[in-house]
């Protein structure tokens, strides 16, 4: 019995020996997870198989200046927005587009639509579904054509000639909104229907006028400004006639004493709204003077003489500046 007994252990120690993973995972085997088969899961499309089609309708844009008025054909920007600010706090561009009449193709939804017209706009919101669909905005605007004269009817050169186009009323800050600036003579600039506030300047210096002009829809609206105003050259001379003396520093007072302009040169040009002034010419150690009345439309040279018993000279100091 002992014998057999001694047998049956050496025979267990062998197979220990021999399969010693298969005891060790025999020990420690966890309970079988039961998962599907392949054919449980769905496979994804195969490789070049189509994908489904988006749905798209198409949305026919046209703006008229007013209500069932004719088509605008050209200058316009159209502009296609998503409803709902990004992050960023800004509509999504969803298209763009130039010209007159435009047509996006656009999925079903909403979507807000910003005209421009120069200065002039308009936005619609507009719903989109799979029909095709046209839309008109109304820019409820007109063109507006500034010019200006002098009194006597006389022509004054465009490069000497500016505009600048406000809101015509002040904001809380009490300024007023510029819109654009720098308007060139006969340039017609749109704009949506209202009043607006123009600054007209002739020169550099103090010839300005402001008006409020009311621009229709529609319509052209041209305007022509007043300017009651001089362009002169000044020169510092021995004589009349004479050879302009160099290096002359110039100042243009008011009959209040404002300094209005200021130039260095043999010559000073300028342009200089009606008024009296005084004129005073520093050239080395002295210093020259000549009360002058501007007329409107009354262009001339001026001659300042270092001779003339009614010119005041005196050294540098002596006048201030």
């Amino acid at each position: 019995m002992c014998a057999l007994l001694t047998r049956l252990a050496v025979l267990f120690a062998v197979l220990l020996l021999a399969f010693p993973a298969a005891a060790q995972e025999a020990g420690n085997r966890e309970p079988r997870l039961k998962l599907p088969d392949l054919n449980g899961f769905k496979a994804g499309p195969k490789a070049g198989a189509a994908l489904p089609a988006l749905e798209f309708g198409n949305l026919t844009l046209t703006a008229e200046l007013v209500d069932k008025g004719p088509q605008v054909t050209r200058g316009l920007i159209w502009r296609v927005f998503g409803p709902q600010a990004g992050k960023d706090g800004k509509l999504p561009l969803i298209a763009s587009a130039r010209g007159g009449t435009s047509v996006f193709q656009l999925q079903p939804g909403s979507y807000l639509v910003h005209a421009s017209y120069g200065r002039a706009g308009a936005t619609k919101r507009i719903t989109v579904g799979k029909e095709p669909k046209k839309e008109v905005v109304v820019l409820d605007a007109g063109g507006l054509k500034l010019d200006a004269v002098l009194p006597s009817g006389g022509h004054i050169p465009p490069d000497k000639l500016r505009f600048s186009i406000y809101e015509a009323e002040p904001g809380p800050d009490g300024e007023r909104a510029l819109i654009i600036p720098d308007v060139r003579p006969d340039m017609v600039v749109r704009l949506n229907a209202g009043t607006y506030h123009v600054i007209s300047k002739y020169g550099s210096v103090n010839a300005v006028i402001r008006s409020d002009i009311r621009v229709t829809a529609g319509k052209l609206t041209e305007a022509t400004i007043e300017h009651r105003a001089a362009e002169l050259t000044m020169k510092l001379v021995r004589e009349h006639g004479g050879e302009a003396i160099a290096d002359t520093s110039w100042s243009v007072l008011t009959d209040s004493g404002d300094v209005v302009r200021e130039s260095v040169g043999a010559f000073a040009t300028m342009v200089l709204a009606e008024g009296d002034y005084t004129i005073v010419a520093k050239n080395r150690d002295h210093v020259y003077q000549r009360e002058l009345t501007v007329e409107a439309g009354h262009n001339e040279d001026v001659e300042v003489l270092t001779s003339d018993t009614g010119q005041q000279e005196a050294p540098i100091g002596d006048i201030s500046d």
